[in-house]
């Protein structure tokens, strides 16, 4: 990339366009297999350990600095089926010529496309002459940032199902319990993913920013890569504490719910309880002898009866119901 345009060259020309003066070069390696390891390490002459992490999936985020080159490894989020994220993989070096995006081992769930989706909106700007990248840190920064721009999309797409819960909630519409506590839940995990991923990234480039890796000129884009990073984190800590405002609304409104039917029940139980004993002993001696005694049996209804509401006018006083 030249500020003249854009030229494409193939794979064996690639020793020649690594030794040019001019323009930014961009390689991008849709999987990593071993030919492409073989150029990373031979052409390039990256350090085999860094080759090595592009192929295979790394769990963190991660830079190595090295004398003329940066590694770094970014993971970016996709929604995956019953809510699961996918942790969506970006290798980069980065040189003050050059930028190499290596797109990491993928879920076989996960469209090889999907990994694809920032290179490939970067290089439709280069493309139609929006973008003319100056060095390879100002290519990668505009990588990093159509990222950053995928974890906010996420995070939209989970902030608007918190809106959605919330309003079940104030409005009382909450149908099952089990699948719309399980549903809330998801949702908590995907705003965990985002800020997650933001908050290991913005550490990544924390301390790029710190140790200057891109020189004085490189510095004002990594301060705007820290920040978005850092922000993203905070909007996503803030989805989920609201989130968690709402199932605490949906817990403390079933708690209350358990608490009342239980003060009901323990309103029945103390009603009916004593009435059921005095009847257990008393019953066969009054009923069930050869003879009733209509007197005594009146007597022990009126006790019975008695008893109810003076057992029922202690609850009220208690407040049960």
């Amino acid at each position: 990339m030249t500020p003249d345009g854009v030229e494409r060259h193939k794979p064996g020309d690639l020793p020649d366009l690594v030794t040019r003066g001019d323009g930014v070069l961009w390689v991008d390696v849709p999987e990593a297999d071993p030919d492409a390891a073989r150029v990373l390490g031979e052409v390039f002459g990256f350090h085999p350990r860094a080759v090595q992490d592009c192929l295979q999936r790394n769990a963190v985020p991660k830079v190595h600095l090295y004398g003329d080159h940066v590694f770094v490894v970014l993971h970016a989020p996709e929604a995956g089926r019953g809510g699961h994220i996918h942790y969506v993989e970006l290798d980069q070096f980065v040189g003050p010529r050059y930028l190499v995006t290596v797109h990491g081992p993928v879920n076989p769930a996960v469209d090889p496309a999907v990994a694809r989706r920032e290179t490939d909106a970067v290089a439709a700007r280069t493309d139609g002459g929006r973008f003319r990248p100056a060095s390879g840190p100002e290519l990668s920064a505009a990588v990093v940032s159509a990222l950053s721009g995928r974890m906010r999309d996420h995070l939209s797409t989970q902030t608007r199902e918190v809106w959605r819960y919330e309003q079940q909630v104030t409005g009382g519409q909450l149908g099952d319990p089990e699948r719309f506590l399980d549903g809330m839940f998801r949702v908590r995990h995907g705003l965990l993913a985002v800020r997650t991923m933001a908050s290991l990234s913005h550490e990544v480039y924390g301390r790029m920013h710190a140790l200057a890796v891109f020189g004085p000129e490189g510095q004002r884009l990594l301060e705007n890569t820290v920040d978005q990073f850092q922000r993203l984190a905070t909007m996503a800590r803030t989805q989920e504490d609201y989130l968690q405002g709402v199932m605490d609304f949906y817990q403390t409104r079933a708690n209350t719910k358990m608490m009342i039917a239980a003060e009901r029940l323990a309103v029945i139980a103390a009603v009916t309880l004593p009435v059921t004993a005095l009847s257990s002993v008393l019953g066969m001696n009054v009923i069930v002898n050869s003879a009733t005694d209509p007197a005594l049996l009146t007597e022990l209804l009126i006790v019975m009866v008695a008893m109810s509401i003076t057992l029922l006018i202690w609850a009220k006083r208690q407040g049960w119901w």
